[in-house]
């Protein structure tokens, strides 16, 4: 039986695909094992969105190609989208597909074989207006499931390649979507995260259909106990958005809402599509329509030309919208971004300081978050056993709260409700307090 080894880098829309690339060599009867171990052909999923993504994806190919040089080396994903040739340049890879194509790995694969000879699969991913469809029954993490609904990015942000390496937006069918979200469910997924490169942009290229209208429709799924959307842009969580939350039983009690910065003039330069007055405005209304929502964000720190006052700016805005996690990033420069060519880059001293004031910031209002549900009964699902003790599963809650509690592995997988005895960050402690839904009936029996 021929072996297949994957690698993937990067975010979790890679992490979905690299499922997807896996079914297509299942159905040609592989066998999947680890990438430290011998394989015939290893796939490396690539990330390019700093330049160290580029680098790490480099070192991950050099690794497969030392481990078995007789094995088929594949590179896809982003890096190899925007810089095919650079990957080609590598002695030793021999099939380079980009974003798009990836149902012809296996056919490439066969031609190497074949005629021995390099092939560079990579397209125009600008001209492509269609989504790629990429059907994934069931994960090799047997507990959350990602449900990619979308693709690409028409935003173009200063300080972003990913447009280059994606495309621009195109959305997966409602009846794709609904199909698979059916698919997962009788797969045994309670928790569905439906992502993309800008999720949130879902159906902005479709007549008469939006995110809203997929959300009504996913909440009629069922068996689903839980929607998680891993992340939308202020300026797409519409009133109609904030509606279907308000009316939904499923949607989680927590929302990532990337902010970037806090300064209006540094957000002016990172050509982002909202002012701060405006995003907070958003949040609140969520924050309204879901009592006890986590907020979660991300930032970047030391964004050319940001000054003490901007960056004071920023700090102020986080202290006031009250985030319950934030992921804080220096700004690296990214080659062929116009923000790499901006003067006045931010000395990297400067930069490291202010992230740590974030962090700082970031964990107090964690824990300030955490506090407010100490004694509280939540539903949170365990994903694994604790690396330390075995006895202890985390797992985390609808709200995004991780936590450690006292259960056996049976339990992975199911909702239970758990009390939560001692808040903190990154874990809480928590105790097992029953089952949730059907899962009781299990215990029962």
């Amino acid at each position: 039986m021929r072996k297949v080894a994957f690698h993937t880098l990067g975010c979790k829309v890679n992490h979905y695909e690299t499922e997807a690339i896996w079914q297509l060599f299942q159905a040609e009867n592989y066998e999947k094992v680890e990438f430290t171990d011998t394989a015939d052909v290893y796939v490396i999923n690539t990330c390019t969105v700093t330049n160290t993504g580029d680098k790490k994806s480099r070192q991950v190919i050099r690794r497969a190609i030392r481990k078995n040089p007789d094995a088929v080396i594949c590179v896809t994903g982003c890096y190899a989208q925007t810089s095919p040739a650079e990957i080609m340049a590598i002695p030793g890879v021999d099939i380079v597909v980009g974003t798009q194509d990836r149902h012809k790995m296996l056919p490439y694969i066969e031609e190497f074989q074949r005629e021995r000879e390099p092939i560079n699969g990579v397209g125009n991913i600008m001209k492509t207006r269609v989504y790629e469809e990429l059907d994934v029954p069931a994960f090799t993490d047997r507990t959350r499931a990602s449900l990619k609904i979308q693709e690409g990015c028409n935003n173009f942000c200063t300080f972003c390649i990913i447009p280059w390496a994606r495309g621009l937006l195109r959305s997966r069918k409602p009846e794709d979507v609904l199909f698979q979200a059916n698919q997962l469910v009788e797969a045994g997924y309670k928790e569905i995260v439906l992502t993309g490169i800008h999720t949130g942009g879902y159906g902005e290229d479709m007549k008469d259909y939006s995110l809203a209208k997929l959300l009504e429709e996913l909440e009629q799924v069922e068996g689903l106990k839980r929607i998680r959307i891993s992340s939308i842009e202020g300026s797409q969580i519409t009133d109609e958005v904030i509606r279907v939350i308000n009316n939904s039983s499923k949607i989680v009690r927590h929302l990532h809402v990337p902010m970037q910065s806090g300064s209006d003039t540094v957000l002016k330069r990172m050509r982002r599509k909202y002012t701060m007055e405006f995003f907070k405005e958003r949040v609140d209304r969520l924050k309204e329509a879901l009592p006890g929502l986590a907020v979660t964000s991300d930032v970047i720190v030391g964004f050319p030309g940001e000054t003490e006052q901007e960056f004071q700016e920023t700090y102020d805005s986080i202290r006031d919208i009250g985030f319950s996690e934030l992921h804080v990033f220096p700004y690296s420069k990214r080659t062929g971004t116009p923000a790499a060519r901006m003067e006045e880059q931010v000395e990297d001293e400067v930069k490291n300081e202010r992230v740590h004031k974030l962090i700082e910031l970031s964990n107090q209002q964690a824990k300030e978050y955490a506090s407010l549900y100490e004694g509280e009964v939540l539903e949170m699902i365990p994903e694994e056993a604790d690396k330390e003790d075995s006895s202890l599963l985390i797992g985390y809650t609808d709200n995004y709260m991780k936590v450690k509690v006292k259960l056996d592995e049976a339990f992975i997988g199911e909702i239970v409700k758990v009390k939560i005895t001692k808040s903190g960050y990154p874990f809480n402690e928590g105790e097992f307090v029953k089952v949730a839904g059907e899962a009781e009936k299990l215990a029962l029996t």
